[in-house]
């Protein structure tokens, strides 16, 4: 009897041992695999992201082209303009013009090539303009129809607030006022 104790034992100790790797080899094939479900859906969201700046990029040449048809030729812009009729014909089309420059610049930050800083020294520039300014002026009714919590509707609020601090600016150095935000 004693014998058969001790084969027991060692069969039982091999045993045991042999589970233990089993479930030691189960334990790292299951986090190679969960590692690499975690890299694919890395891949999945960064082939998204590409796709996502592919299609702004085309949305925003599309826009170019059918602004610039627009621009060009006043009975095109009858159909995307907007403004009042009492404004002459050539300052809707430099309204238009103007919308270009500034979907320009708001593409061009959200694209990541303008911070929100240096977004709003150019767009502080732009309003030096009269016509840019009278543009903004006339296009209120455009962003009032907005949604208040979307990144266009935000930008418009800050450049509203920008028009307002050079309004009541006491000093002709246009370049400091405001406080440019930070992203």
């Amino acid at each position: 009897m004693a014998t058969q104790k001790k084969t027991t034992g060692r069969f039982g100790s091999a045993a045991t041992g042999l589970l233990l790797a089993m479930a030691g080899v189960s334990l790292a094939a299951r986090q190679r695999w969960l590692e690499k479900a975690r890299l694919h859906e890395r891949q999945l969201e960064l082939e998204e992201r590409a796709l996502r700046r592919d299609s702004l990029r085309h949305q925003q040449r599309m826009h170019w082209e059918l602004l610039t048809r627009a621009i060009d030729d006043s009975s095109l812009a009858e159909v995307i303009d907007t403004y009042d009729r009492s404004i002459p014909a050539e300052r809707r089309r430099q309204f238009l013009y103007a919308n270009a420059w500034y979907t320009y610049l708001f593409h061009t930050h959200r694209a990541g090539l303008l911070d929100l800083e240096e977004l709003y020294r150019h767009l502080r520039e732009f309003l030096q303009s009269p016509v840019f300014r009278e543009y903004w002026e006339a296009s209120g009714h455009m962003r009032a129809s907005l949604n208040d919590t979307s990144e266009e509707a935000r930008l418009g609020q800050m450049v509203d607030g920008l028009v307002r601090d050079l309004d009541e600016a006491d000093t002709d150095e246009w370049w400091v006022v405001g406080n440019p935000p930070t992203d």
